[in-house]
C-alpha cells in the first residue's frame, strides 16, 4: 500500500457522521476549534516532557484543560464536516494562516466548527527568530542514534543536530499561530464558548532509532512509539477543569465520536459505544459502561495493539515476523519479547483482541 505523510495512519475520522441527535441552543453547543497537526509526536512537546523544544502555546492549552498522557493516533485530521453544519454549524477547514478570516465572520449567535489542519513541520519555513532560538541548543535529551540498516533516509541522519534544529524552530513556529488563534477568539467575543483540540496524525522520527521520518523511516514499517503516540489535548474555559492529565489508554478513532457527542450530533457510523467525553470533564463512565483501554492502529501491512503498558505488532497479519515490547521496563523498545515465554499469556491477549479489530474495520 503506497503511503505517504498525509495518508499516515488514515482511518475513521474520515468517515462522515450523521444528524444531530437532539436539538440544542446554540448557548448550550460550543464553538469548536480542531487544531490536527501532521508529524508532531507527543514526545516534542513540552507539556510532554521536551524541555528543549519550545511549545509555549500548547503548553498553555495543556495549562487550561486536559491532557491525555495516552493517546495513541490512527487516523488523519477530519475531512467530513456535513453532520455539523446539518445540525446548524458553520463549518471550515483551513490552514493557521486562513483561520483568522473565518473567525471574523463568526457571530456568537451561531456555532462554528473549524478544522484548522497544521502541516508538516518539515514542510514550514521556520521564522528567523525560532531558529536563533535553537542555535546553542544541543537535543541531549531528545538523543539520536547512528543511522539504522533499514532506515530509508539515511541522508537525514548525516547532520541529525542540523536537522532537529530546523524542524524545533518549525515546530515553535507553528506553535506562534496558536497565540494569534487565541488572541482572536478573545476579540471576537467568541472565546468563552469555544472548545479547542489540538492533536496530531502521527509523530515523527528524529534519529531515534536511527531513522529519520514518519512510519516508512524504515522498511519494513515501524509504530514506534514516537509514530504513534501524540499529543491530545482539550480545554474549553470554566468547563473543564485545568491542569488535567488522564492516563486512560484512548485511540484518534473515538476522537470523533466525543467532539460530536460534545457537540450534539451523532457519532460516526461504525463507533462503539462509550464515548470518552466523561472523562474530559473528570467524571467517571456509567455503572454499565467499560473502558477498554486499549488502542489500535495499522500502517501499511504493520498493525498496533497498545494497552497501558504492552504493545503488540503484527506484520502481514501474523504471517511475518512480530513484536511485543514491555513500555514500563524498556521504554526505549529495545528488547522484543515476541518469542519470550514469560510473555505467552500477552501475546496471545493482544493477539485476539488486535484479531478482533481487525474483523471490525
Amino acid at each position: 500500500m503506497p503511503l505517504n505523510r498525509r495518508h499516515f495512519l488514515f482511518g475513521a475520522l474520515a468517515a462522515p457522521v450523521l444528524a444531530a441527535t437532539k436539538k440544542q441552543t446554540a448557548a448550550e453547543r460550543p464553538n469548536i476549534v480542531m487544531i490536527a497537526a501532521q508529524e508532531v509526536g507527543a514526545y516534542m512537546v513540552g507539556c510532554y516532557g521536551n524541555t528543549e523544544v519550545h511549545t509555549p502555546n500548547i503548553d498553555r492549552l495543556a495549562l487550561t484543560g486536559v491532557r491525555f498522557s495516552n493517546s495513541f493516533s490512527c487516523a488523519p485530521v477530519p475531512q467530513d464536516q456535513s453532520s455539523f453544519a446539518g445540525a446548524g454549524y458553520n463549518c471550515a477547514r483551513t490552514g493557521p494562516a486562513q483561520s483568522g478570516e473565518f473567525l471574523d465572520a463568526q457571530a456568537p449567535a451561531k456555532p462554528f466548527f473549524l478544522a484548522i489542519a497544521w502541516p508538516s513541520p518539515n514542510a514550514v519555513a521556520a521564522t528567523q527568530k525560532n531558529l536563533d532560538l535553537y542555535t546553542k541548543t544541543g537535543f541531549e535529551t531528545v538523543g539520536w542514534d547512528t543511522a539504522a540498516a533499514n532506515a530509508t533516509h539515511k541522508d537525514m541522519l548525516a547532520d541529525p543536530q542540523g536537522n532537529l534544529r530546523k524542524y524545533a524552530a518549525a515546530l515553535t513556529t507553528l506553535d506562534d499561530q496558536i497565540a494569534t488563534l487565541w488572541a482572536k477568539l478573545q476579540q471576537r467575543g467568541l472565546w468563552d464558548n469555544t472548545l479547542i483540540v489540538f492533536t496530531s496524525n502521527g509523530g515523527f522520527l528524529l534519529g531515534r532509532h536511527g531513522l529519520w521520518g514518519d512510519a516508512t523511516a524504515s522498511d519494513p514499517v515501524n509504530m514506534y512509539e514516537e509514530i504513534v503516540r501524540t499529543p491530545l489535548i482539550w480545554t474549553w474555559p470554566s468547563r473543564f477543569p485545568p491542569l488535567t492529565v488522564r492516563n486512560d489508554v484512548v485511540n484518534s478513532y473515538d476522537l470523533m465520536a466525543a467532539i460530536c457527542a460534545l457537540g450534539g450530533v451523532a457519532p460516526p457510523a461504525g463507533s462503539q459505544p462509550p464515548s470518552y467525553l466523561p472523562f474530559v470533564y473528570g467524571r467517571r463512565l456509567g455503572k454499565k459502561e467499560s473502558w477498554p483501554d486499549l488502542a489500535f492502529g495499522r500502517v501499511g501491512d504493520a498493525e498496533m495493539a497498545r494497552d497501558s503498558r504492552y504493545k503488540l505488532i503484527l506484520h502481514n497479519q501474523g504471517k511475518a515476523a512480530g513484536e511485543l515490547y514491555d513500555e514500563t521496563a524498556d521504554p526505549k523498545e529495545q528488547t522484543n519479547q515476541m518469542d519470550n515465554p514469560q510473555y505467552t499469556t500477552m501475546r496471545e491477549r493482544l493477539t485476539g483482541r488486535l484479531t478482533a479489530w481487525r474483523g471490525r474495520r
